[in-house]
């Protein structure tokens, strides 16, 4: 099984690394500091904020344990994936921040992987213990924004 915060912690490491043997920057650093920042806390906030409603609802954040419930309040209303959501944004946010292309180019695997592996297995994993409220929210809320 794909660890969701492995996958972007890997590609974060391998950003910087990148970034250390090709140090090519995105953005004049006057521009990426705060956007950056911007980015980061509003990374922050959305995985705290979607955390906390996981908890409220009584339901398993990790992956690997068993669903209790769809989860369709706070940052749920807008994404299927808040919690992806905010890695990818963070990863983004450090990105600018810091001023690596390295970085920001580990994000294309990172949320591919994501996108094509991990989300598809929950999704059929939700589809099947929660058929028809699954189903509904599925078809409301977007897999992303």
């Amino acid at each position: 099984m794909v660890r969701p915060p492995l996958v972007y912690l890997s590609a974060i490491v391998l950003g910087l690394v990148i970034q250390a043997l090709w140090p090519v920057p995105l953005l004049p650093r006057y521009l990426g500091t705060p956007i950056g920042v911007l980015l980061t806390l509003a990374a922050v906030a959305l995985f705290l904020t979607a955390v906390r409603t996981f908890r409220a609802a009584g339901t398993p954040i990790p992956g690997n344990l068993p669903a209790r419930t769809v989860v369709r309040t706070g940052p749920y209303r807008f994404s299927r994936n808040p919690i992806y959501l905010a890695f990818s944004l963070l990863q983004l946010g450090l990105a600018v921040w810091v001023n690596s292309l390295g970085l920001l180019l580990t994000l294309i695997p990172a949320h591919a992987l994501m996108a094509l592996v991990v989300i598809p297995r929950e999704e059929r994993y939700l589809e099947a213990r929660f058929p028809s409220e699954y189903s509904s929210y599925r078809a409301a809320v977007r897999r992303w924004l």
